[in-house]
């Protein structure tokens, strides 16, 4: 009884949202809720850690409107990771068709923006901007949930 009864006095304890961010990235009729699709184009997995991270309860991105959801038809978005291979570049372009207009692409890590450390390799196509137009772009390898929730926060306004 004694945890039950500290939970009630002291109540429910959360850390205040960052201010809003000041600039808009992606069109403006996705303003407020986030619909999104990820989209492993082929990376390493160290972003999709990074953004799994991102919906976990220490984080929680969905308190500022976004969310996964399973099909492109769902979503008004993609989060893609890692540099688009010769086998999934198809994959990517049906994907980004599939999703309905107005939609936003987000390219997160270094290997989605410029292929980082697979830059030359054999089955590389290239970066994610270099294959479909990239709306806003996450740096780092792997970016952490806090700097993924500020481009996510950019394109939604909240």
């Amino acid at each position: 009884m004694g945890l039950f009864s500290l939970i009630r006095r002291v109540g429910r304890v959360a850390e205040p949202a960052p201010p809003h961010p000041a600039a808009s990235a992606g069109p403006a009729a996705l303003r407020g809720s986030l619909q999104l699709r990820h989209v492993d184009a082929g990376s390493c997995n160290g972003c999709e850690i990074e953004i799994g991270g991102c919906f976990s309860p220490v984080y929680d991105a969905e308190r500022y409107g976004t969310r996964l959801v399973a099909s492109p038809r769902h979503a008004d978005g993609l989060l893609v990771t890692g540099v688009v291979t010769r086998n999934m570049e198809r994959a990517l372009r049906d994907t980004v068709a599939a999703t309905p207009e107005p939609r936003v692409v987000i390219a997160v890590g270094d290997c989605a923006r410029n292929q980082g450390e697979f830059a030359g390799g054999y089955g590389v196509v290239g970066a994610v901007g270099d294959v479909v137009d990239v709306d806003a772009e996450v740096a780092g390898c792997p970016p952490t949930p806090t700097e993924i929730i500020a481009v996510l926060r950019q394109v939604t306004g909240r």
